[in-house]
C-alpha cells in the first residue's frame, strides 16, 4: 500500500482543538482520493496572514464517505486520525 502526504491549511480553532487531542477527525472535500494510512500535514493558517508556521503530522486511520445516512454531502469525507509521534 502506497502512502501520500497531504498538506492541508487549517483554521487556528481546528488546529488547536487536533494538537490538544480534542479533534480526531477532520472533514475534508474527498478530491484528494484520501486512503487510511496516508499523512496529513496540517499547517495553520489565518484568514487574513496566511500561514503561520505552525504544523502537525497526522496519520488516516479511518474514512466515512458515500454516506448519506450520516448527513454527509456528496463528495466530503471524515477523516479518523492521530497525530504522529517523531522520533529523534
Amino acid at each position: 500500500m502506497t502512502m501520500t502526504v497531504h498538506e492541508l491549511k487549517t483554521m487556528p480553532e481546528y488546529f488547536a482543538a487536533v494538537l490538544d487531542g480534542r479533534k480526531t477527525f477532520e472533514l475534508r472535500k474527498d478530491d484528494r482520493g484520501f486512503k487510511v494510512g496516508d499523512e496529513l500535514v496540517l499547517r495553520e493558517w489565518t484568514l487574513g496572514s496566511g500561514y503561520t508556521g505552525n504544523s502537525t503530522r497526522c496519520r488516516v486511520t479511518y474514512i466515512a464517505k458515500d454516506v448519506p445516512t450520516f448527513g454527509l454531502t456528496p463528495g466530503y469525507a471524515i477523516l479518523g486520525i492521530e497525530p504522529l509521534r517523531i522520533q529523534a
